[in-house]
């Protein structure tokens, strides 16, 4: 009998589940197509293009909020039983508040799991299938940068023509073994400077142990500077900034290629911030039916179905708040970024074990 309750139980709490996810799912299939027809509306390209790179993009949109997906879809659950006196009946068959609690937040809490080891690499190789696909119809290319198994390469449009940059690597605020290649409006070469280093923290470049091959009278002139100093679009957070896109890092590539990652330029920082986002996942969705369960389980009113759902909204708005606020002081170096990413978790669990002991008494 326990066994048939318990299925019972999970197999509407999933429905509930993913009914809120095609739900939202549909939405953001609609808004992004969209914008996806904007994009290419004066490209020939099939329709088929455009819904193809929406229903690429839409599912790590969705990634994003499962947590608020849990919670409202709990809620919505939970609201049901109570109504229904399904509620009422497992209490009689010896489900406690706590009991029932702990069947949907442990669910959420594996689900967790699931969705980093399984649906998050899925997600992260089509958003990066996504932007590698749209990136070669993009308009504006006149400024690229890439990053590949040959080094740096950027691309910057100057008034009397281009500019190629190349580096073997970046390290810290610099680049090491730059070339530069500097072409006229007809993009004939006309000048080119070899670097050993060039610290890139501002827009004013610094480049140290400089060879300059300039054109005069259709002979490169070689010049040698110990210091030489280019302007740029581009400094050391603009072109990290290029390639932070956590959504594009999946969970397993952060835990096993940690390392590599490092070396090929990615930023300390945001792998952290990456990994421990990901790691407090499980616990997040845990909190969030926790907090589901306290705001419905504490009374069996029919009545207050409307203000539950106002306190969900609310709710909801405040932990994204919290969560982000959070992080910006972590960002800002006012406390560190691990703590800024569990700090969160830690109030939450708080305030959902002083709730969890409330409704164990109703």
């Amino acid at each position: 009998m326990s066994k048939i309750i318990l299925n019972y139980i999970l197999k509407n709490f999933f429905k509930y589940f993913f009914v809120v996810v095609l739900i939202l799912y549909g939405f953001g299939i609609i808004l992004n197509l969209f914008e996806e027809i904007e994009f290419f509306k004066k490209l020939n390209v099939s329709i088929f293009l455009p819904l193809m790179l929406t229903t690429l993009f839409v599912p790590s949109t969705i990634l994003n909020l499962i947590p608020f997906i849990i919670f409202i879809s709990s809620m919505l659950y939970m609201i049901k039983i109570r109504n229904n006196k399904d509620f009422l009946t497992l209490k009689i068959n010896g489900y406690s508040s706590i009991k029932i609690f702990f069947i949907f937040a442990t669910t959420s809490f594996f689900l967790g799991w699931i969705v980093l080891m399984v649906v998050n690499p899925a997600t992260s190789s089509m958003l990066k299938f996504y932007e590698k696909t749209k990136s070669q119809y993009a308009r504006d290319i006149e400024h690229l940068v890439s990053f590949n198994k040959n080094g740096l390469w950027i691309k910057e449009s100057l008034k009397d023509g281009e500019r190629i940059i190349t580096a073997t690597k970046p390290e810290n605020k610099n680049l090491i073994n730059v070339e530069i290649f500097q072409f006229d409006e007809n993009f004939s070469l006309k000048k080119k400077i070899i670097s050993k280093k060039a610290n890139i923290k501002d827009f004013n470049w610094i480049l140290t142990d400089a060879k300059i091959f300039e054109l005069k009278n259709s002979i490169f002139e070689e010049k040698n500077f110990e210091r030489y100093k280019i302007i740029s679009i581009y400094n050391h957070e603009k072109i990290i900034n290029l390639f932070n896109n956590s959504n594009t890092l999946s969970f397993i590539d952060l835990v096993f290629n940690y390392d590599e990652l490092i070396k090929k330029g990615y930023n300390k920082v945001f792998l952290d911030q990456s990994l421990h986002s990901m790691l407090v996942f499980p616990f997040f969705l845990f909190l969030m039916t926790g907090i589901a369960s306290i705001l419905t389980m504490h009374t069996l009113k029919r009545s207050e179905n409307f203000k539950f759902i106002i306190v969900g909204l609310v709710t909801c708005i405040l932990v994204y708040y919290l969560r982000d606020f959070s992080l910006a002081l972590g960002k800002t170096g006012r406390i560190p970024i691990t703590l800024s990413i569990w700090s969160p978790i830690i109030a939450l669990s708080l305030f959902t074990f002083i709730g969890i002991l409330q409704i164990n008494e109703k």
